[in-house]
């Protein structure tokens, strides 16, 4: 919320990229809602939590789809830094401005409609077969559907690419002007600062999904009823949840206050606070 407010309140934070970065917060907040409604329900009554219900459908499309918004918005994220140091976007601001918005829509329309497949019909609420055990009513082949281009290609191998890409171009401009004898202190930082940024951006959705995604090939793969596995596997599934909402805290601190104007402005609207 701190850094949607102050993007919003700040008018020359307005640039694509800051669209993409509000986004990604609207994205991360969504996850921390449902992520808190299905805590909720598991505590008010947690059999349905484990052995699936039709009130646990709403809660987690809505919680599918926050988590694909947030994958979306990072590789949105990554693709636009890949073009701003491809090729030079200040000439083309306004429709770089439109990508942004344009990018922002298609996120949320896919992820709206891949999240609520399962409140169309693809659950497994009247048969038993092809059950996941531990996101019933969800079916094991939705949940592949969605894990494997999703948490595979678009969270892992994707930004990976991207960034390692941006690295790449870094490092030819800098080779390229020490040959022709500019200085390349400015360079060498900048390549610094994108290659820390970019293994915490990777370690973190790497650290954040990976254990989802063991748990739906376990799961897939998995023979045993829920008598047999519990309690065990359901901490498991917990663990898993934990980490995918610190993902969502992860995010503003990697994407958004670690950098410098952001910064600036939050100090700024604090200090004005402050005096008023």
């Amino acid at each position: 919320c701190t850094v949607i407010f102050t993007r919003i309140a700040t008018k020359d934070l307005h640039k694509p990229i800051s669209i993409l970065f509000c986004n990604l917060a609207f994205s991360d907040l969504f996850t921390s809602f449902s992520g808190f409604w299905i805590s909720t329900l598991f505590i008010t009554n947690p059999d349905i939590t484990i052995f699936g219900s039709k009130d646990m459908l709403a809660p987690y499309a809505l919680y599918t789809m926050s988590i694909l918004s947030t994958i979306y918005n990072l590789v949105s994220i990554g693709i636009e830094r890949y073009l701003a140091v491809a090729e030079s976007m200040r000439t083309r601001f306004r429709a770089a401005r439109n990508h942004s918005v344009a990018a922002v829509l298609i996120n949320w329309v896919l992820a709206f409609f891949l999240g609520c497949l399962p409140l169309m019909g693809w659950n497994c609420l009247h048969r038993r077969k092809n059950l996941s055990v531990l996101y019933s009513p969800f079916c094991v082949d939705y949940l592949i559907f969605i894990t494997i281009p999703n948490i595979v290609v678009a969270a892992f191998i994707i930004p990976l690419f991207t960034y390692l890409r941006i690295i790449i171009i870094l490092r030819k401009r800098k080779l390229r002007m020490k040959a022709c004898g500019q200085a390349t202190g400015t360079y060498k930082s900048a390549e610094i600062q994108v290659a820390r940024t970019s293994i915490f951006i990777w370690l973190l959705a790497l650290i954040s999904y990976a254990p989802f995604f063991a748990g739906v090939i376990f799961d897939a793969t998995n023979h045993q009823c829920h008598a047999d596995l519990y309690p065990g596997i359901y901490i498991f599934r917990n663990c898993t949840a934990m980490l995918i909402t610190m993902n969502c805290l992860g995010n503003p601190i990697i994407y958004t206050l670690k950098a410098k104007p952001l910064g600036d402005k939050l100090k700024a609207l604090k200090c004005l606070s402050t005096n008023r």
